[in-house]
């Protein structure tokens, strides 16, 4: 079953993302002008790209359990994946390539992300940047975080909505969330600097589309909160601009 959570001209500007729940033996395959990534959140697949065997990658548990495996085609490439061992679900995310040339298609192992711990404590958390500027893709970038119990993320709070290098650069972002244990919820938070004002609960599966202001997220006590994230714009550079109400919190570690 292949579930459309964010359509590009729609919801976005540049970002699809598309959520695949696989049962064993079933499989899903495309061919697109786009660049695309295959994000494994649970179980394994066999994955083929353009006829040719790739080879059994995935088999993590959950998407608490540690890094996972992800699968890089760029446009015009034809992928298909086939779940085996028992379900999987994967994500897919894509988007029309930029100015910069893309990547060669390829398996994204655990040992080839970037993984670190940051932020200080109730406000730090767990980053694996999958498909990050150091490596080969034109427009995505795309990761995940884990919040612990009760701590907030993309803090302090930043925004990356206008393209005023080196000070800003622009991209939109989209999140899909987990939460653990199940039933549990975090809260996005919404706001700029013109007035918006807004906070909503998130829970598993929900995704929050971020195209401006400032977007801090928090776990609720008791329950560790994933969100995978996928950013694109007309550049593949990261700056934030923090909001200097709460940057002060940096100095202070």
């Amino acid at each position: 079953m292949l579930r459309h959570l964010v359509t590009a001209g729609q919801d976005s500007e540049f970002i699809h993302l598309d959520l695949a729940l696989l049962a064993e033996g079933e499989s899903w395959g495309a061919t697109s002008a786009l660049e695309a990534i295959v994000v494994v959140l649970s179980g394994q697949i066999e994955v083929s790209v353009d006829g040719h065997q790739v080879g059994i990658v995935g088999g993590r548990h959950d998407v608490f359990e540690g890094p996972g495996h992800a699968v890089y085609v760029p446009p015009d490439t034809s992928i298909g994946v086939m779940a085996t061992g028992g379900p999987a679900e994967v994500a897919v995310a894509s988007a029309p390539p930029g100015s910069a040339p893309v990547g060669p298609s390829r398996v994204i192992g655990p040992n080839d992300q970037r993984i670190a711990e940051v932020g200080d404590g109730n406000w730090s958390r767990m980053v694996r940047t999958i498909l990050g500027p150091e490596h080969a893709a034109s427009r995505l970038l795309i990761g995940e975080t884990i919040n612990p119990p009760g701590n907030w993320s993309s803090y302090p709070p930043h925004k990356h909505d206008v393209e005023s290098p080196p000070d800003e650069v622009r991209l939109e972002e989209v999140y899909l969330f987990k939460v653990n244990p199940p039933g549990g919820f975090g809260v996005q938070v919404a706001y700029d600097d013109n007035g918006k004002d807004e906070a909503s609960l998130v829970r598993t599966d929900d995704v929050a589309v971020i195209t401006s202001g400032y977007h801090p997220v928090v776990a609720a006590p008791g329950y560790a909160l994933y969100y995978l994230w996928v950013m694109a714009g007309e550049g593949r550079v990261m700056v934030p601009h923090f909001d200097a109400r709460h940057a002060w919190v940096q100095q202070s570690r």
